[in-house]
């Protein structure tokens, strides 16, 4: 089928957002539309269309609508125009995959049920990703739907940065350090190998992927080492709205002093904590550099985003045992040279330095051009992978 005319359909739906765009295999795989439709759930969502180069072409505002009226919006978008006679495939990013999925697949009926036991390994996305697989195969039965898993880059991290030092059993039931973002990491990787070539790509690098979830790898040879998301994505650095790392010792104080249960103490940690929760104010980094001068709370809430980042840098410059490469990827890691500058400042002991002028231009290479390590800032692309991996599972 190779060279099949018509166009892939890839979905990268969150919470509270569902990112799409299209494909044609025939091209090389190169993206012809794209879209997102943001704020699901609160009364001001909206569409946004883009075209394939990602310039934005329309906007419509669409009130108060949940996930089902979201789903119907692609849909409908989809069938107003001659995409949808076309389509060959849809491509799922499915957050968690679990101990067992860890490469793409087709998903059956078999394997919808078996993701649907994984829920409660991730209630935040799995619910969302699910009903949107089921929803598209109801409305287009006779298209293949393929699941493509963040957590699949890091299913063979070693051992020792896999266990939990929690009792043994847990293990056996699953509960281990899963990793996330790898769908934005294999991309990262592949473009690596492309500019700097396969021996660069073999170095020792640190991939920063940072926007409202934000998560760090350590590559060796091609293969990540370690990653700050551990068994949740609420693991790690601080983030948009997610504590990262907590002394789970909070767990039973807050329970003592506020009668917090279980449910009340994942919500604090995904929804009220991170930039928001220090700030007081936005979850938004680019809100808090806005007002940062004249609010001491965003500008703390920014200091402890860089000093955390910073720290799991040199961490894994440790577990690497130095550094070729560091790269920055993400919303803020693409767009904030500030916080880029913020977070480097002290990391020269490493051979880490940052051209002042490429920096804040946001260019491909920001470090200077003596400096021991390589610095980067790759635009992610997330669904790309997904549409590689669609055409390679289903020879398209």
């Amino acid at each position: 089928m190779s060279g099949a005319s018509g166009s892939i359909l890839t979905i990268n739906g969150g919470s509270s957002s569902i990112k799409f765009a299209l494909f044609a295999p025939q091209g090389g795989l190169q993206m012809t539309q794209c879209g997102r439709i943001e704020r699901i759930g609160s009364a001001d969502s909206s569409l946004v269309l883009m075209d394939g180069s990602g310039t934005t072409v329309a906007t419509r505002s669409l009130g108060a609508i949940d996930r089902s009226g979201a789903a119907e919006v692609l849909i409908n978008w989809l069938q107003q125009g001659e995409s949808h006679a076309h389509l060959l495939a849809i491509g799922h990013r499915v957050v968690h995959g679990g101990p067992n999925f860890h490469t793409p697949l087709v998903m059956s009926a078999e394997v919808i049920e078996e993701l649907r036991r994984l829920t409660e390994l991730d209630p935040q996305h799995m619910p969302q990703e699910l009903f949107l697989s089921e929803t598209f195969g109801r409305r287009f039965p006779q298209l293949p739907q393929v699941a493509c898993f963040d957590t699949a880059f890091h299913h063979d991290l070693p051992l020792l940065a896999q266990l939990l030092p929690i009792p043994r059993r847990y293990a056996a039931q699953g509960v281990r350090r899963y990793g996330f973002h790898g769908l934005s990491y294999e991309y990262l990787m592949s473009e690596i190998k492309r500019i700097d070539g396969a021996q660069a790509a073999g170095g020792r690098i640190i991939l920063a992927h940072l926007g409202s979830g934000a998560s760090l790898v350590a590559m060796c040879a091609g293969k990540p080492v370690d990653t700050s998301m551990g068994f949740t994505p609420a693991a790690g650095v601080p983030m948009g709205t997610r504590s990262g790392d907590l002394d789970p010792g909070l767990v039973g104080y807050l329970a003592r002093t506020e009668g917090m249960d279980a449910r009340q103490f994942d919500e604090l940690v995904n929804f009220k904590s991170g930039l928001l929760g220090v700030s007081e104010t936005s979850g938004d980094m680019r809100e808090l550099l806005a007002c940062q001068a004249v609010d001491s709370r965003a500008a703390e809430a920014i200091g402890l985003f860089c000093y955390q980042v910073r720290k799991c840098i040199g961490a894994y410059a440790a577990a690497l045992g130095g550094l070729d490469m560091l790269v920055f990827s993400g919303g803020i890691g693409e767009q904030a040279s500030q916080l880029r500058g913020q977070i480097c400042a002290d990391l020269g002991f490493l051979g880490v330095a940052l051209d002042a002028r490429q920096n804040l231009d946001n260019a491909l290479l920001v470090s200077e051009a003596a400096a021991a390590v390589r610095v980067r800032v790759l635009r992610t692309n997330e669904e790309l992978v997904i549409a590689r991996s669609v055409s390679a599972l289903l020879g398209l």
